[in-house]
Order: structure tokens, then C-alpha cells, then sequence
């Protein structure tokens, strides 16, 4: 969408918040031995305590609250019986509706690290790029930077895009035009960013594959090796100078 009011900030702020939140109570209560259903569980009540509805379920049929993907997996792992072990790369993708407003986000974490090895670092450095990336964006700039600057950046921190998994337009529905915002410089792609344009930022960053296969049970998308995948994002406005980040507490 592209934002016609002042309104339209309150209200994406509003969902923003309660997607952040829902994000931050889920990575609090994350425990080994839990199931991510039992995580998922704690997103739906979060929710539905702050009258938001999950976006995946009601707009795709997605057979969750949240997206919980784990070490190999990328994106869209639905929550079930598996259980998290210390020491696993948790990926928690979080978009909700309310009033008719949709934001979404996303967060990869370590759950109890033995240190600050690789696996941390490859989620950390993720967050760096997502917001080496949002500070570069304003109205007038090409879209095809973001996928240059997360190719960059990437590269100049030794890990790998996923090339398959693009940010994407939001707003008044979980996925709008621009639908697939590439993570690499495509040089034919001539458009530019609108002042009050909504879109996300999400690059997805791995230690060794750089495309996602589907896993076979028709949602979850995972790397068809054994390297590890991060994701982190944010719902952001366009503005003339540095972006709205809808999404952050």
C-alpha cells in the first residue's frame, strides 16, 4: 500500500507494535524441550490478548499462528511436535491484521548458545544487513539496490543470499505489489521507491546454500544442504528521508 494519512502511520504502528511484541514474548519463553506448537501457542495468545488476527491463517490458510523455522529451514515452518534443542538457529516470522492494517516481521536467534560461534554471528550479522539496508532507502531510490546492498553486504561478511526468498509489499494484505522484491541487483529493474510506500525488508542469509527447496509438506521452504539460514525483518514507509520502521518496540 501506499499511505494516504497520518491515520494510515497510527495504524501500521499500532499492528507493528503487537507483531514486535508477539515476537519478543515468543524468544522470552523459548525453552529446550519445547515444542513449536507450544511456542506457537504462546504467539496466538499474544494475539489474540491485543485483538490481532494471525495474517498466514487468515489470508493463506496457513496452518499456524507463526512461522517457526528451524536450523535448515528458511521460511514457513509450520509449528508442530518437533522439539527445540539448545543450541538451535530459531527463526520466529510473525504477521498479523488488525483493522483492516497488516504488518509483518521476522527474527532468528540461537536458543541458549554454548558461545558466540558462527551461528550467532550469522544472526547477528543478518540484523546488521537488514538495517544497513533500511538506512539507505527513501523515496527516489532504485529498488533493485536493496537486492544490491544485501548482496554486498553478504559477500563482505563471508555468507550467502538466498536468492529465492524476497521481501515483498504490505499493508492493506499480507503480500502487495512489488510482490517480489529480489535479494541480488537485478540491472533491468528500473523502478523506484515511492514516498509512503509500505514494504518489508528481509534478507535471508546462509553459511554455505544460496537457494531454498520446498521440504514437502506443501509450506515449509529449507536449504538442501546442512549449512544454517537466518532471517530477520521489518515493515517499513518510504518517507523522503530515513524510513518509518513500523515493526520495532
Amino acid at each position: 500500500m501506499t499511505i494516504d494519512s497520518q491515520a494510515d502511520i497510527e495504524a501500521l504502528q499500532r499492528v507493528g507494535r503487537i507483531v514486535a511484541a508477539t515476537i519478543d514474548e515468543m524468544k522470552r519463553q523459548a525453552r529446550p524441550g519445547m515444542t513449536t506448537r507450544e511456542l506457537d501457542d504462546i504467539g496466538l495468545r499474544y494475539m489474540e490478548a491485543h485483538r490481532a488476527t494471525p495474517a498466514p491463517r487468515k489470508d493463506v490458510g496457513f496452518p499456524g499462528t507463526t512461522c517457526i523455522s528451524v536450523n535448515q529451514e528458511a521460511a514457513h515452518g509450520i509449528p508442530g511436535s518437533k522439539k527445540l534443542k539448545a543450541g538451535d538457529v530459531i527463526n520466529i516470522d510473525v504477521s498479523a491484521e488488525l483493522d483492516g492494517y497488516y504488518a509483518d516481521a521476522g527474527h532468528s536467534f540461537v536458543l541458549e548458545p554454548a558461545d558466540d560461534g558462527l551461528l550467532t554471528y550469522l544472526c547477528e550479522y543478518t540484523h546488521r544487513t537488514m538495517m544497513k539496508v533500511i538506512g539507505e532507502l527513501r523515496a527516489g531510490v532504485k529498488l533493485n539496490i536493496i537486492g544490491r546492498l544485501i548482496e554486498e553486504e553478504a559477500r563482505a561478511g563471508g555468507l550467502h543470499v538466498v536468492k529465492n526468498l524476497c521481501s515483498h509489499g504490505v499493508g492493506r494484505s499480507l503480500h502487495e505489489e512489488p510482490k517480489q522484491i529480489l535479494p541480488y541487483f537485478n540491472p533491468h529493474d528500473k523502478r523506484k521507491l515511492r514516498e509512503g510506500q509500505v514494504i518489508t525488508i528481509e534478507p535471508f542469509l546462509s553459511t554455505g546454500a544460496e537457494y531454498a527447496v520446498a521440504a514437502g509438506d506443501g509450506w515449509t521452504l529449507r536449504l538442501p544442504d546442512s549449512s544454517f539460514v537466518a532471517q530477520h525483518e521489518h515493515t517499513i514507509i518510504i518517507t523522503k528521508e530515513h524510513p518509518i520502521i513500523v515493526t520495532a518496540l
